[in-house]
C-alpha cells in the first residue's frame, strides 16, 4: 500500500499543482491513501474527497497548522514556529472553520506589511519599490493562502533577485512579519473539538519549521515533546522526505514508547514531484481505520 499523508495544493495553499493534477498524478503513481494538508485551509477538502473517490483512492481530510511554541530552556525563551497536521476532523466544525478564516485573512495583511518592509530596503538600494499594481499582480497568482513564497516568486519574475532562495536570503527573512500566533493548546482544542487527530509534523526537518530551531539533539527533542506536547497531540510524523533513516527510526521508537500514532508524508509542493516517495508501511493506514 502506497501512502502519502502530507501534500500541498495550488487550490488551498502553496503547492504548484491543482487538485485535479495532484490526483491524476497520484493515480498514475499508484498511491492508495492520500491527504491534502494545505496551510490553514480546508475549503478544498470536499472537492479533494470527490476526486479521491473518482480515482479510487482512499482519502483522509487534512490540514497543516502553524503553531507558536516557547520553551524556557531553549532559544532564550523566544518563540519558534512548528507545524502540526490535523486529520479526520469534521470539516464543518465552525470553531475550526472560523479560526482558519481569520488565519488566512491575517496572512494577506502580513504579506502586505512584509512588502512595505521590502520597499524600505529597495529604496535604500536605489531601486523602485512595489506599488499597488505590483501587490495586485502578486495577489492574482495566489490560489490558496497568501504567503512569502508568492512574494519571492514575483521578485524573481521582476528580476530583483535571481532565485526564490535569494529572495528569502536577502529580503524575506530580514523583512519578515510574525504570523498570527496559534498556541498548541488552542490548536489541540480546535482539532479535537472537531473530532480529529493532531500530529507533530516533520519534527527534525533541517530545512523547515521544526524542533531543530531549539536543538539538533534528538533526545533533547524527545524531552521537549514530553514536557510541552504530550497532553495535546495524538502522534508524530516519522516518515518525511527530509528525515534521514536515523531520525525516522528514533522517532518511531519514541512514539511507540509514548503510545503515539505515527504518520508519513512527502510534504510535496510539486517542485519536484515527491508524492508517494516516502516509504510509510501499511499499518499506518490501519491507525485511521483503513
Amino acid at each position: 500500500m502506497k501512502i502519502d499523508l502530507h501534500i500541498h495544493s495550488k487550490d488551498g495553499s502553496d503547492g504548484k499543482m491543482s487538485l485535479e493534477q495532484i490526483f491524476e498524478e497520484a493515480s498514475r503513481r499508484g498511491i492508495d491513501l492520500i491527504s491534502i494538508t494545505d496551510h490553514d485551509s480546508i475549503h478544498c477538502q470536499e472537492f479533494a474527497k470527490r476526486l479521491a473517490d473518482r480515482y479510487g483512492i482512499c482519502y483522509i481530510y487534512g490540514v497543516e497548522l502553524n503553531v507558536t511554541l516557547t520553551h524556557p530552556a531553549y532559544n532564550d525563551s523566544k518563540p519558534i514556529s512548528l507545524d502540526f497536521l490535523a486529520y479526520q476532523y469534521d470539516i464543518h466544525y465552525q470553531p475550526l472553520v472560523q479560526k482558519l478564516i481569520k488565519l488566512r485573512e491575517f496572512r494577506k495583511v502580513r504579506a502586505e506589511k512584509i512588502l512595505e518592509n521590502i520597499n524600505k530596503e529597495l529604496i535604500k538600494e536605489g531601486l523602485k519599490g512595489f506599488t499597488h499594481k505590483d501587490i495586485e499582480e502578486i495577489q492574482s497568482t495566489v490560489d490558496g493562502s497568501f504567503g512569502r513564497p508568492h512574494i519571492a516568486n514575483y521578485m524573481v519574475k521582476k528580476g530583483i533577485v535571481a532565485s526564490k532562495q535569494k529572495a528569502f536570503d536577502k529580503y524575506l527573512v530580514k523583512c519578515n512579519v510574525p504570523k498570527m500566533p496559534l498556541s498548541l493548546a488552542e490548536a489541540s482544542e480546535l482539532v479535537h473539538g472537531a473530532g480529529g487527530k493532531l500530529i507533530l509534523a516533520h519534527p527534525n526537518d533541517p530545512n523547515g519549521t521544526s524542533l531543530i530551531s531549539f536543538t539538533r539533539d534528538l533526545h533533547e527533542q524527545f524531552k521537549i515533546i514530553k514536557e510541552t506536547m504530550l497532553p495535546y497531540i495524538d502522534g508524530i510524523e516519522c516518515w518525511h522526505s527530509r528525515h534521514d533513516k536515523n531520525t525516522t527510526e528514533s522517532y518511531l521508537a519514541f512514539a511507540k514508547k509514548m503510545g503515539l500514532m505515527v504518520t508519513g508524508g512527502s510534504d510535496c509542493h510539486q517542485q519536484p514531484i515527491l508524492m508517494g516517495t516516502v516509504d510509510a508501511p501499511d499499518w499506518v493506514a490501519e491507525q485511521f481505520g483503513f
